[in-house]
């Protein structure tokens, strides 16, 4: 079977947040394929592969840059922790200032990457209940909404020098590596983990190798551009919980109540994450005859956790 993001040539592509998730997913898909991966990191340069870059102030080897096809820009503070104003403000700074810096630099250079992929997530929807989202609905009026209008506008100048731009919208990333998944195992395998808060919300998911192969087609489908919902399907939480169960073999009977959660991680935090409710789906992937790795959760959770 033809790989459909197959290239006729090796590819150079520059990626932010190497280290987490995705990014190291796609550094390794990268590598395998016969491409160059060149990893944009904060500290001094410990290998040749490596580019120093400060997101906050977007200083960068900027000549490391030229000749690359694609710049994919996954870097960015996690949101899973208390919000105080000081985390609030990182979580903003690093999605909306960092990407401003880059697509800045990218713009001013002679010979710019025909491609600049940026992370974005469903939360730029906010929490609509029951509501179907596609890439044309409204954004929300919360935090992570309004941060998500920002740090999509933040690649602007790299669109108007003529780079063609994807703003990735990721749902959960399914992996045991990390995220929510991972966060979820020890409770669940120990037979005490379920649902969170009544579990009716909304959870659009995707697999990391899905995650990863929809950056590939990001990189190479030069008809993509603008947002993207980067997810394979949405469940309810309920049914999350009691499929992450069966996959383990492991009741799944103790709900996680939604005030212990918010006496930990503070409403605001809880209400706009664990029991946001974004029912996202993939027009636009879908439209362009994408096709998953793991299209239902069950064979998904399956999958990820047989590399667990």
């Amino acid at each position: 079977m033809t790989d459909p993001h197959s290239t006729a040539s090796p590819l150079r592509v520059a990626v932010t947040g190497a280290s987490g998730l995705i990014g190291g997913a796609l550094v390794e898909r990268l590598r395998r394929d016969g491409h160059t991966a060149i990893r944009l990191v904060r500290h001094d340069p410990r290998a040749p592969d490596e580019v120093r870059w400060d997101p906050a102030t977007g200083a960068v080897d900027a000549a490391a840059l030229d000749g690359t096809d694609a710049v994919v820009h996954l870097a960015g503070e996690s949101v899973a922790q208390p919000w105080t104003e000081a985390k609030k403000r990182a979580i903003r700074e690093s999605r909306v200032d960092s990407t401003r810096h880059l697509a800045d630099t990218l713009a001013r250079r002679s010979h710019p990457p025909r491609a600049l992929v940026c992370a974005s997530a469903v939360g730029i929807y906010g929490s609509r209940g029951d509501e179907v989202l596609h890439e044309e609905s409204t954004a929300g009026d919360d935090f992570l909404a309004h941060v998500g209008r920002e740090w999509e506008a933040a690649s602007g100048p790299a669109n108007r020098a003529g780079i063609r731009v994807v703003k990735l919208r990721f749902g959960v990333v399914l992996s045991p590596r990390g995220g929510a998944l991972a966060a979820m195992l020890l409770p669940f395998r120990m037979g005490v983990g379920g649902r969170v808060g009544s579990g009716r919300q909304w959870m659009s998911w995707i697999s990391l190798d899905d995650a990863v192969e929809v950056v590939m087609r990001a990189i190479t489908d030069g008809g993509m551009s603008g947002p993207v919902n980067a997810v394979a399907g949405a469940v309810r939480n309920a049914e999350f919980a009691h499929a992450l169960g069966r996959a383990l073999s492991r009741p799944a009977i103790l709900p996680a109540p939604a005030f212990a959660l918010k006496m930990v991680f503070g409403g605001e935090m809880v209400d706009s994450t664990l029991l946001a409710s974004q029912r996202a789906e993939p027009r636009r992937l879908r439209e362009a005859g994408h096709r998953f790795l793991h299209p239902d959760l069950p064979g998904a959770l399956r999958a990820v956790l047989r590399t667990d």
